[in-house]
Formats: C-alpha cells, sequence, structure tokens
C-alpha cells in the first residue's frame, strides 16, 4: 500500500480584490452623493413654477430658518456681507443667489436684499424649487 504525502502549504498572498471592490463602491457612493450636497444648511426654498438650474459655480447667501445669514456655509454678519461678495466675486456684474427659507418672515428677507443693494450688489437671484404634483395637491 502507498502512502500519499499531503503537504499543507501556507497561503503566503493576500488576496486583495475584496479590497478593491469595497473602494470602488465607496467612491460610486461618494462620486453620487457629493454633487447632491451643494449645501450643508437645510433650508425650504419656496416652489415656482420657473426653476432655472444652477450650472456654474455662484456666490449664494442663504438666510435659515432661525434668520441666520451664510455665505456659501459660512455664517456672516449682515453688516459684513457686501464687503465679503465683493470679495468673492470675479466680476462685479455677477449674480448672486439668495436661498431663503420659505418661513422667514418678508421683513428679513428684504432687510438682505436692501443690505445687497446698498453694498452695490444689484443683480440678485432668488433660489426656488420646482412644484412637484405633490405640492400641487396640498
Amino acid at each position: 500500500m502507498s502512502q500519499i504525502k499531503q503537504t499543507q502549504t501556507s497561503l503566503s498572498e493576500i488576496n486583495m480584490v475584496p479590497f478593491i471592490d469595497v473602494v470602488l463602491v465607496l467612491l460610486i457612493i461618494f462620486m453620487i452623493t457629493a454633487p447632491i450636497l451643494q449645501s450643508g444648511i437645510e433650508v425650504d426654498v419656496p416652489k415656482t413654477k420657473t426653476v432655472h438650474q444652477i450650472t456654474e459655480q455662484h456666490v449664494v447667501i442663504t438666510v435659515d430658518k432661525a434668520q441666520r445669514i451664510y455665505l456659501g456655509n459660512d455664517p456672516v454678519n449682515i453688516h459684513d456681507l457686501g464687503d465679503k461678495i465683493h470679495a468673492q466675486q470675479k466680476k462685479p456684474e455677477d449674480t448672486v443667489y439668495l436661498r431663503c427659507d420659505e418661513a422667514v418672515p418678508f421683513g428679513a428677507f428684504a432687510t438682505v436684499v436692501d443690505s445687497l443693494r446698498q453694498s452695490g450688489i444689484n443683480n440678485i437671484s432668488i433660489v426656488t424649487q420646482p412644484i412637484t404634483e405633490r405640492a400641487r395637491a396640498r
């Protein structure tokens, strides 16, 4: 009777395929969610029928429910708003986009617009969302 020798060899190589799969899935998730994260400030903008998409990088001012004012994602004092916008604008005639929560009183909205106009910014666009079928049914 012949004896068969079984040799046990240790696996000396690490299988990188599962690691690469996980990294690629995470990369795809970040690529999909990055454009969605336009701004970290939660604002419910008013809904209108006419909406134009913002495709380029612009100066965005946000007024949240607590009537705090942000330039981009940074909080800003209303008295410093004009100077900081002029520092960020490439050309003086560039459009400034104003996102305002629909729960904010009109007086606070008008104060921000007035502050922009006093600092020489006249090209102001208001950011809104399109009216969906669910919003019409309310």
